[in-house]
């Protein structure tokens, strides 16, 4: 019976518990795959950090890239992060030996997917990525395997544990952005500096690979329209909670007569819709084919989730599957068209802190019309938190229309010389 030598850069969370997870599921994936599957090596910095791991058979490597282009193994992991080096000169030199790559890197892909993807196919060897994206959920395999036989129209999600943390906490506690920030910090949710996580680049690089398994084009986190949720409040959760709404940071990738829409925002979905009801750190991702649509709910992150996902890709190394990384060959992937922001059928939600003053309500109102957009309802409200009395809170909810429509008429509004403070826009889905 052969032997799959595993070997492994990078003993943080997710390391540490994919060696205990090899370990401890060894008789069942020699029983699968008929090949014993160990980790023979490691890359890491610190030597003498207590991983909770046993390492003293296994062979070390100062350096990443000296275990991917010298080590005895037949598959590299990668669990070093990051979308520059050592991360990608180690799985370049993995996949230019022909050795098979497992990564839960999704910055690398977002950036380096297609070359990564073209050095794979012109040695041979796979590129693995299952948990690069929504942790523990298999939509890669999903989307590159098990929906072949659909042509996909829209996939989105909530891919960001620690934003939908956040916004969860708000909703239900009544709390501000930043205090729940500052306790998903306490908790190891969000990083010290959060921008990645919070400003929404977590979720569009996520967003960026599986537009490519989705749409078969090439991977264009650039093609990404961004918005994160720090510019948040208690009284926009609020308002979304009394219109029948709850606010979720979305990725959403769909097909148009234009080309691919992808964008990252902020959403108010109905209260019964199944991803509103996705709480906490979990993700979800819901697809719809032409044939068959359908949302996967689980954890996100954490080491054993991740860890999940990456012993899933071993496996399938250990075992001999074969396939293209994005599921065409490079040479097949569209460039992808970036479309425009289309009509919003669901309408928008606009918040305005305005200057409370005769004629305020009707300038607002001539401005939309102007770009004939069609107001479902508008409402004022005096705001508390020691709001200056001279201001007062317009929210609007529009009819469908455009985003260029919605941002002309606000540009109007504030050259108008109505707006307190900056405009609030979040986009809303209905039924």
């Amino acid at each position: 019976m052969s032997e799959l030598k595993v070997g492994l850069a990078g003993l943080g969370t997710v390391g540490a518990a994919v060696f205990r997870m090899l370990e401890r599921r060894a008789g069942e994936l020699e029983a699968r795959t008929g090949r014993t599957v160990k980790v023979t090596a490691v890359a890491a910095r610190d030597r003498s950090r207590d991983r909770g791991v046993d390492l003293s058979s296994v062979a070390w490597f100062e350096d990443p890239v000296a275990l991917a282009r010298e080590g005895d193994i037949d598959v590299f992991v990668e669990l070093m992060g990051g979308d520059g080096d050592p991360a990608k000169a180690a799985v370049a030199a993995a996949l230019d030996r022909g050795i098979p790559v497992v990564t839960a890197n999704k910055a690398l892909l977002a950036k380096c997917g297609v070359e990564l993807a073209r050095r794979a196919e012109a040695s041979g060897a796979g590129l693995h990525f299952e948990a690069a994206v929504a942790g523990g959920i298999p939509i890669v395999k999903t989307l590159r395997e098990a929906l072949a036989g659909n042509a996909i129209e829209r996939v989105s999600g909530i891919l960001n544990g620690t934003c939908n943390y956040i916004l969860t906490r708000m909703a239900d506690e009544k709390l501000s952005f930043h205090v729940c920030l500052t306790e998903a910090q306490r908790l190891g949710y969000a990083e010290a500096d959060p921008t990645f996580d919070i400003d929404g680049f977590d979720t569009a690089h996520k967003l960026a690979i599986l537009t490519s398994l989705a749409f078969g084009t090439q991977v264009d986190a650039d093609a990404i329209y961004v918005e994160g949720i720090r510019q948040l409040t208690l009284a926009d959760l609020e308002a979304a909670d009394d219109l029948g709404y709850r606010v979720k940071l979305l990725g959403v990738a769909v097909k148009t007569d234009t080309g691919i829409e992808q964008r990252v925002h902020p959403t108010m979905v109905p209260k019964h819709w199944p991803i509103a009801q996705v709480s906490g750190v979990t993700n979800a991702v819901a697809v719809d084919g032409d044939a068959v649509a359908l949302t996967l709910v689980g954890p996100g992150a954490g080491g054993d989730a991740t860890a999940s996902a990456v012993v899933g890709d071993i496996f399938d190394v250990a075992r001999g599957a074969k396939g293209y990384a994005f599921g065409l060959p490079v040479e097949r992937l569209a460039r992808a068209e970036r479309a425009a922001m289309q009509r919003h059928e669901g309408g928008y939600y606009i918040r305005l802190a305005v200057v409370n003053k005769p004629g305020t309500a009707a300038t607002i109102t001539r401005r939309m019309a102007d770009e004939q957009i069609s107001l479902e309802s508008i409402v004022q409200r005096q705001p508390g938190g020691g709001v200056p009395s001279d201001t007062a809170h317009v929210i609007l909810i529009t009819y469908a229309t455009t985003e260029a429509a919605v941002r002309r008429a606000i540009a109007a509004i504030e050259a108008d010389g109505v707006v307190a403070s900056l405009p609030q826009v979040i986009r809303i889905e209905k039924d």
